[in-house]
């Protein structure tokens, strides 16, 4: 899948994945929520219509109240790509996202997730 196909689709396609994923390991759908808060800046209301209208990947991002000014401390490896090299700005938020997600499950406390400087 290119990465053109990826931000088509719909965002309320992954997030039941990525619940599905935390609970899985004994984390909460809350404990999701505030991950996508503190990175895209969205709050409750707004990711609940980012959802119930099936936006794309790509208009989540565009749409995204305030990107987080701490993203830049998101390192590490998803998928063998280190998240901080990907180039492409949508991508490399998709994959913070996925390292966040990543590290709720593996059952990091919140205040490490959510960095801080």
């Amino acid at each position: 899948m290119t990465n053109d196909e990826l931000y088509a689709k719909p965002f309320s396609d992954f997030y039941p994945l990525y619940i599905k994923k935390v609970e899985r390991k004994g984390r909460t759908k809350e404990e999701l929520d505030k991950i996508i808060f503190w990175l895209f800046g969205y709050d409750k209301k707004n990711l609940n219509l980012q959802l119930d209208q099936n936006n794309s990947w790509q208009t989540f991002y565009d749409e995204a109240p305030n990107i987080n000014e701490n993203t830049n401390l998101i390192k590490g490896k998803i998928c063998g790509v280190r998240v901080e090299d990907v180039e492409e700005e949508v991508m490399r938020h998709i994959r913070y996202l996925d390292k966040l997600v990543d590290e709720l499950a593996k059952g990091k406390v919140m205040e490490k997730i959510l960095r801080h400087e």
